[in-house]
């Protein structure tokens, strides 16, 4: 089975050979980043830095244009997002939240006080206000938001009666005046300031909008507000994003005169960064050495925070929560076995080019609650396992065309879906996997979906999407409840665990861990086997971050909370 798999990677690499020498891009990536060593810089320089010049910054898929935190979904958003908007809270190289425009004080971790800096501008001039946090948090648990961050507003008191319109204001948030503001959620937990949306929307802009009409208003489509070092100039809507600098930046005033995002073909990203039409890109890591062998141009690798997965959809969304009502991958030996049938040492070699290795958990080995290796099964390949255990739960070839019929004795297909972008590699490693099922046997289908439309369908827990590719940043805060609960809407197998719950909720209660870090890992650990028991999602692999940088580019820093604020780079002229 190794030499047939081995073989089938090859020819696919061949096939690819034509399109690796240019194509970079990735669409999973979602955010934050580990570090390789402190302080990795790019253009390291004694020179003073130097105002003006325009930066060209590549998206490699064309953004949903959802340009506000409270409704964004997709990286591409994020990154745009990251020029224009700023959060009041921010976090250092070891992911431990430190006052931004926000401080805070608690003696309890139920009841939060908290100060936002006088004087802070939005890009319309408006002076920030708590008011206008407040705004944000009542647009989350307002009854027809659409959004997915009614997770980070749940918990303050008073919010879910807010929601379900069984009162009018949210009790647990009481603004005191302009500048202060005082947050009480409904338990204390160790990790409530980390989960507690911190991102405001400027009310003089939303003023008199419903909330059902806000995600598809021009505010957040085509004229958005922010916080942030860039304002935006010019939306070509799914084409390229024009800003200029905004020099009432509470951080200080930018360097760069102008930044321009745009959406660049992957194919040709290489060649761009080479002619220096190009200065900031993340990058596939197929290309790695071509990037590498560029003069003017920095590869920078760090350890990622993210991890990639397939999943089972198991149920579906009510509206509130999970149902596990789907039959069709319920039998956890199918799972099993799909999950020995992979060689994911071969398929992480073969497409992420020394930059990945496979990971046997639903959280990255950089965060400080991984499991052990040797605490979990490690699901190495085995085929002959996996046809085994496809036999005991009673899949077996009936008719006699090499695929196996299901228990009943009917036709079974593994329909796969994978996002689509320019990048020609996602499809052939979407391939790579299916031939990994149909060698023991699993006749599979592949579709390939545009990433814009992907993760709304999960998030709609569409019915063709039955076993899906998937990936997530963890972010700062460790804990996998907005993902893997059962309440939580990205929670895309709809897996529905009392036991996990418990555990989850646990790990978070003070009462129950209070400040010991050694407990709470314990009850993570807990999770980690029981979910890798359960397999409702097969963790695949994780990934250094990449990322290419013109060396005209200067003070640019990566640690473990991603790039430090665009205000502080600049051009060398």
């Amino acid at each position: 089975m190794k030499k047939r798999s081995m073989l089938m990677l090859a020819a696919l690499m061949l096939v690819l050979s034509a399109f690796l020498a240019a194509c970079s891009g990735g669409g999973e990536k979602a955010g934050t980043k580990e570090k390789e060593k402190e302080g990795t810089k790019s253009g390291e320089t004694a020179d003073k830095p130097q105002d003006g010049g325009t930066l060209v910054y590549a998206l490699d898929s064309a953004p949903e244009g959802k340009f506000n935190y409270s409704f964004y979904g997709t990286a591409a958003d994020d990154e745009v997002l990251q020029f224009i908007d700023e959060n009041l809270i921010k976090f250092d190289e070891k992911l431990q939240a430190q006052p931004n425009i926000a401080s805070w004080k608690t003696s309890d971790n139920k009841v939060y006080d908290f100060e936002i800096k006088k004087g802070v501008k939005w890009h319309n001039g408006d002076e920030l206000s708590v008011k206008d946090w407040e705004f944000a948090l009542k647009v989350i648990a307002d009854k027809d938001y659409e959004g997915p961050r009614f997770e980070n507003v749940k918990t303050i008191v008073g919010a879910q009666d807010y929601h379900d319109g069984k009162a009018t204001e949210i009790s647990g948030i009481k603004v005191v005046d302009d500048y202060n503001i005082q947050i009480t959620f409904d338990k204390a937990r160790v990790n409530n300031l980390e989960n507690l949306w911190s991102y405001p929307m400027n009310r003089t802009e939303f003023k008199d909008m419903a909330v059902k009409d806000m995600m598809s208003s021009e505010q957040v489509r085509t004229k958005p507000v922010g916080l942030g070092p860039f304002k935006v100039s010019k939306i070509v809507p799914g084409e390229s994003v024009e800003m200029e600098r905004f020099d009432d930046y509470f951080g200080g005033k930018p360097h760069i005169e102008k930044v321009v995002l745009k959406v660049i073909d992957p194919s040709l990203s290489v060649g761009e960064l080479k002619n220096g039409t190009l200065d900031m890109t993340s990058f596939h890591p197929s290309i790695i050495d071509q990037v590498k062998a560029l003069d003017n141009v920095e590869a920078i690798t760090y350890p990622g925070l993210s991890y990639y997965y397939v999943g089972f959809r198991l149920g579906t969304w009510d509206g509130s929560q999970n149902v596990m009502n789907e039959s069709k991958y319920q039998n956890i030996k199918l799972r099993e076995a799909m999950y020995y049938a992979i060689n994911r040492e071969e398929w992480v070699k073969a497409f992420f080019f020394g930059v990945g290795k496979p990971v046997n958990r639903p959280v990255p080995t950089n965060h400080w609650i991984a499991a052990d290796n040797k605490e979990l099964e490690q699901f190495k390949y085995d085929p002959k396992k996996a046809k085994e255990l496809l036999d005991e739960a009673g899949y077996k070839d009936v008719d006699g065309d090499g695929f196996r019929e299901d228990p009943d004795g009917k036709k079974f297909v593994v329909n796969f879906s994978h996002y689509a972008t320019q990048n020609p590699t996602f499809e052939s490693r979407a391939k790579a996997l299916t031939q990994y099922w149909e060698a023991v046997g699993l006749k599979s289908k592949l579709t390939m979906t545009d990433a814009n439309l992907y993760y709304d369908m999960l998030e709609k827990a569409d019915k063709s999407m039955e076993v899906f590719f998937g990936g997530w940043s963890t972010g700062t805060d460790p804990d996998p409840t907005p993902l893997w609960s059962s309440k939580a809407l990205w929670n895309y197998p709809r897996w529905v665990n009392a036991d996990s719950d418990k555990l989850l909720d646990q790990a978070v209660d003070m009462s129950v861990v209070g400040t010991d870090t050694d407990k709470r890992k314990d009850l993570y650990v807990q999770w980690q086997k029981l979910f890798m028991k359960e397999l409702p999602a097969l963790p695949i692999a994780e990934l250094e971050e990449t990322m290419a940088v013109s060396k005209r580019v200067q003070g640019v820093k990566f640690d473990v909370s991603g790039k430090n604020r665009p205000n502080e780079w600049w051009i060398k002229q």
